[in-house]
């Protein structure tokens, strides 16, 4: 398994439990292939977490939306190289 690693940006913006469950989104894709970068735009949906998964080739698009105490509003990546796998804030790209 390869080595997972957060940037600054996510340490300080998403919390723990909610990287966790992006990693966990990630791993448990059901596609024949999963591509090297997988895109996360998280949103405010009233009182709950809106979590868009997509992802390019091949195409994939899956919605989740949660009961959260303060959602978040941002665009997550998480890139995987040869050696790691990393997540990180769109904006950090």
């Amino acid at each position: 398994m390869k080595p997972h690693y957060i940037t600054r940006g996510i340490q300080t913006t998403i919390p723990p439990w909610l990287q966790t469950l992006l990693w966990y989104m990630r791993d448990s894709m059901e596609v024949p292939e999963r591509d090297y970068l997988q895109i996360f735009q998280l949103s405010c949906d009233g009182d709950r977490q809106r979590i868009e998964h997509a992802q390019e080739q091949p195409e994939y698009k899956h919605i989740v939306t949660i009961p959260g105490e303060q959602p978040i509003d941002a665009k997550v990546y998480i890139i995987e190289d040869p050696d790691h796998i990393t997540m990180l804030l769109a904006d950090e790209y």
